[in-house]
């Protein structure tokens, strides 16, 4: 029974020294059990769990579904009050979770080293995210505009454009330049206008 307990404890210890939290800047989205939607700022992340700054804070316990630039959906359960915030963990699979690791090394490494997408522009979350994505070949389909900046916007649908193609997000010009988990990166042909972003991108 000893060599059991002692078997049972390693796994936990070893994910501990393994996933090891990274200071990143991500802005993204959480749900509340009641429903209620907020939008975040994750001030650091491991594989196996984060921490955000948010405006509705929940109970310790709670499950927390969120969807976060970069990243994509993650969900997990509240594991500590935080000044303006809370930590939680991250549930995820093996295979998500090494995915995770190269995410935020990617991300970490970006910062450090300027890399494309530098942030040159604040990301928003739009006040109405619902857009309609208008393809190379014409067709239209529904989004949800994740966040966005004056330089492009990560998009959550149905459907992956191919890389590189052209398509209208709203009434705006944009290219497909990455895949995220939940959908895809644009980035505007064309820098905008803070001031006219939001009608020129939102469904009418």
């Amino acid at each position: 029974m000893a060599l059991a307990h002692k078997k049972s404890i390693l796994p936990a210890a070893e994910e501990r020294r393994r996933f090891q939290r990274v200071k990143v800047h991500l802005l993204g989205r959480y749900m509340l059990p009641d429903r209620r939607e907020f939008p975040c700022q994750i001030i650091n992340m491991s594989p196996g769990g984060l921490a955000l700054l948010a405006p509705g804070i929940g109970n310790v316990g709670d499950r927390v579904i969120a969807y976060l630039d970069h990243i994509g959906r993650v969900e997990g359960k509240i594991t500590r009050i935080i000044d303006n915030g809370f930590a939680m963990t991250v549930g995820a699979t093996a295979r998500k979770r090494d995915k995770l690791a190269a995410q935020l090394t990617w991300l970490a490494n970006r910062d450090i080293l300027n890399l494309p997408e530098d942030r040159r522009h604040d990301r928003i979350v739009p006040r109405n995210p619902i857009s309609v994505l208008t393809m190379e070949d014409g067709s239209k389909m529904s989004c949800r505009i994740i966040d966005m900046s004056q330089s492009g916007a990560a998009i959550a649908a149905e459907i992956r454009p191919p890389l590189n193609s052209l398509v209208l997000l709203g009434e705006v010009q944009a290219r497909v330049v990455r895949n995220l988990e939940e959908g895809f990166a644009l980035e505007f042909v064309h820098e905008q206008l803070a001031e006219t972003l939001e009608d020129s991108v939102s469904a009418r």
